[in-house]
């Protein structure tokens, strides 16, 4: 009755039958279920995927700007990174790199944080709150897979993690989204211990699919003291210089999306 449709109408976008709904209808049922920003979004998202199948395919490489690159070396005492909508750590400065290290130091990984939160057991010391980070991850790959149905290289690791990872299937089923733009993060560092950093994160409107995200400490506190430490560990020790693989691809946006 707050949607202004029928029954049988709504019964049927439950069962998914969503194909050609009209925005005003999709409109008028996100505003009657109360939804976020995000999850509205998300929902246009659905509708559009529901149109005739496509094959999935790999999407299209986005370079990374030497001058991004040169952005985030600059940017000493945060640790500043690229990411795709895979959770694919693309580019990072020093910082990040040393901050990561755990996600970088195992080849499986191929740099991709979700592979790091359910396939290592290290995950559940790294954060601190482990359950927390878990339901985030799939949150943002559960966005993502809206975004880009066709994303044969995202359909493959959502397969290889539901596989492997019971953790990962528990919470996909969840259909929850989320958007990652700003908050507190805490991590348990193998090498500088608890950390509690801000993270202010932004899509480049160059490089679309693509997000930046910076960790910064808040100054005058045991976390800042910790992060600097870090920071000078990474820039000595040459066991925290880790190389970023080379992924599938940095997840431009394709017809497809």
């Amino acid at each position: 009755m707050l949607a202004g449709v029928s029954t049988d109408w709504y019964i049927r976008l439950e069962k998914g039958h969503i194909s050609g709904v009209s925005e005003d209808v999709l409109d008028a049922v996100a505003r009657a279920l109360q939804l976020s920003d995000v999850e509205r979004e998300h929902l246009f998202n659905l509708s559009r995927a529901a149109k005739p199948t496509r094959t999935p395919r790999s999407r299209t490489k986005t370079p990374i700007p030497a001058s991004l690159q040169r952005v985030m070396d600059s940017m000493t005492s945060a640790a500043a990174f690229v990411r795709n909508g895979r959770l694919d750590i693309v580019a990072a400065n020093q910082l990040a790199r040393a901050l990561y290290a755990p996600v970088f130091d195992e080849p499986a990984h191929r740099g991709n944080i979700a592979r790091f939160d359910f396939l290592d057991p290290r995950a559940a010391d790294y954060y601190p709150n482990y359950d927390g980070a878990l339901s985030i991850a799939v949150a943002l790959l559960r966005t993502e897979a809206g975004r880009a149905p066709h994303d044969k290289d995202l359909t493959e690791l959502i397969g290889e993690l539901a596989t492997r990872s019971e953790a990962f299937r528990t919470r996909w089923g969840a259909h929850d989204v989320r958007a990652h733009r700003g908050g507190i993060k805490q991590f348990n560092h193998p090498i500088v211990g608890h950390l509690e950093l801000a993270y202010d994160s932004m899509e480049l409107v160059t490089a679309p699919g693509l997000v930046l995200t910076a960790y910064t400490a808040e100054p005058a506190t045991a976390s800042a003291d910790a992060l600097s430490l870090l920071a000078s560990w990474a820039a000595t020790d040459t066991a925290a210089a880790v190389s970023i693989p080379e992924p599938a691809d940095t997840d431009s946006t394709n017809a497809s999306d």
